[in-house]
């Protein structure tokens, strides 16, 4: 695709509303998982405490259960590089909004069918697992193919802005949630919150589902899927959509041929593009951000805060990095993937190192959530919304689909990995006596800046390029 018709596709209205909806089960996908923030105690409570547990099994329990969505992302995730091919992505996408609707109602209520509200015990707390289990699968296809949907109807000089609409959407998703949270918080007592509460912050967010689901009944399939599925017709009236006459047979030519050796195995293209896209997703997690989502209202708990108070601070927090992924959105497409990265990885480490001594040293107070929105604003503008655009579009051709859905498996498994010790960690009694929980955050730290050792040494630029030209970088 050249330059010039890139330039003029970029003002393609159409091309910039079916990204808005593709990237609405970004808004979903915040929601569903940053959520559980505000129920952490609250299953606590009415599920785990009554066990009488040792402090291990307690807090590993606990961990398990506030992670259970992330082994169903470790599901969702490859199976949408199945779906997508044999389906379609749109498909995917209205699956993946059905189990968010059934898990949404159903973690709300995990009682149902076998016990009174409250009074369903371990089968309760296994059922509640399985619903999260539902969203991490909903969780891992959209956030496989929303991105991909985005980046394949998207032109070279736009593709990158349009993708972070995706993590513009996560990020909106988690601040309404957390607002949300706080709201449902703040209508009654600790009591009234851990027998009522967590059930209206699960169930509410079927509200998002909803909305997204009537909205990808106006998608169409994107050209490059439609073409591997040999709808060749079909791929042409779309491309004739979204960039006229002309430029749509050049395009289709483009895409014909970038799919020659579509059923090629795995590794066609070598094992690094592979090795390469996973790693990157595995820093992403390693950096710590979802542990720090997770468990940011426990955070400012252990701060002193009420925990009312945690969730309005967590809610505020998410509302300054909403506001950087615009820096992300106006900026990716011209300083580049790489400069964005690093800077980010820097910023977030320098942060983590900054809260671990500030927690280390006693100083629990407003310094220790600067720090924290220091951190979680330098991922908004970067490692958020830069992986995402970066693993949408390094993939070849032939094998987009189920190599990112493989990266996005391993990048659900290391945010288990990270989530899981977490808990563990930050309860550990004998590492707080030494770092007045300020341990795990020197590690962030560290993980942090081999990030950005790894971009500077392994990750091509792809900014402005066609995605078959990318293909072509791993040749």
């Amino acid at each position: 695709m050249h330059a010039d018709a890139a330039g003029q596709i970029g003002t393609n209205t159409l091309v910039f509303r079916l990204a808005r909806v593709a990237a609405l089960g970004g808004l979903v996908f915040g929601c569903s998982t940053a959520v559980v923030s505000g129920v952490v105690t609250s299953i606590d409570a009415q599920f785990i405490q009554p066990l009488a547990l040792g402090e291990t099994a307690r807090n590993t329990l606990s961990g398990v259960t506030v992670s259970s969505a992330l082994f169903g992302c470790i599901l969702g995730a490859p199976l949408a590089g199945w779906l997508s091919a044999r389906y379609g992505r749109r498909a995917g996408m209205f699956l993946a909004a059905a189990m968010f609707l059934i898990s949404a109602l159903g973690s709300a209520m995990p009682e149902l069918g076998i016990a009174r509200l409250g009074e369903g015990g371990m089968p309760a707390l296994a059922l509640f697992f399985g619903y999260r289990f539902i969203c991490g699968i909903a969780v891992g296809l959209i956030s496989t193919l929303s991105p991909l949907y985005i980046s394949e109807i998207s032109p070279p000089a736009a593709r990158g802005r349009l993708v972070t609409y995706f993590q513009l959407a996560v990020v909106s998703g988690v601040t309404v949630v957390y607002f949300t949270n706080w709201l449902i918080a703040s209508a009654g007592n600790e009591q009234w919150l851990h027998a009522v509460g967590w059930r209206l912050m699960l169930g509410s967010t079927a509200v998002p589902v909803l909305i997204f689901a009537l909205q990808l009944r106006s998608l169409p399939d994107t050209p490059r899927g439609l073409v591997m599925r040999g709808r060749t017709d079909s791929a042409l009236a779309v491309l004739r959509r979204l960039y006229g006459d002309d430029q749509a047979h050049a395009t289709l030519r483009e895409i014909q041929d970038s799919l020659v050796a579509k059923n090629e195995r795995l590794f066609a293209f070598g094992g690094r593009v592979l090795l390469v896209g996973g790693l990157l997703a595995i820093f992403q997690q390693l950096t710590g951000i979802n542990a720090i989502l997770y468990y940011l209202p426990l955070l400012s708990q252990n701060m002193g805060a009420s925990p009312e108070r945690a969730l309005l601070t967590t809610a505020t927090i998410a509302g300054v990095t909403l506001l950087f992924t615009f820096i992300a959105m106006s900026s990716i497409d011209a300083w580049g993937r790489k400069p964005l990265l690093v800077l980010g990885a820097l910023i977030m480490a320098t942060s983590m190192f900054s809260l671990a001594a500030l927690l280390i040293n006693g100083q629990v107070g407003l310094p220790a959530l600067i720090a924290v929105g220091a951190f979680l604003s330098a991922f908004a503008f970067s490692w958020g919304p830069v992986t995402a655009v970066l693993l949408s579009e390094i993939f070849p051709n032939p094998i987009r689909g189920q190599a990112l859905g493989i990266a996005m498996a391993v990048q659900w498994t290391a945010n288990i990995v990270v989530s899981w010790t977490f808990r563990i960690l930050d309860g550990n009694s004998a590492l707080n006596a030494l770092f007045h929980h300020g341990f795990t955050y020197l590690l962030y730290g560290v993980m942090s800046l081999l990030a950005a050792y790894f971009v500077l040494r392994f990750i091509p630029e792809t900014k402005g390029k066609p995605l078959e030209e990318i293909q072509r970088l791993w040749r």
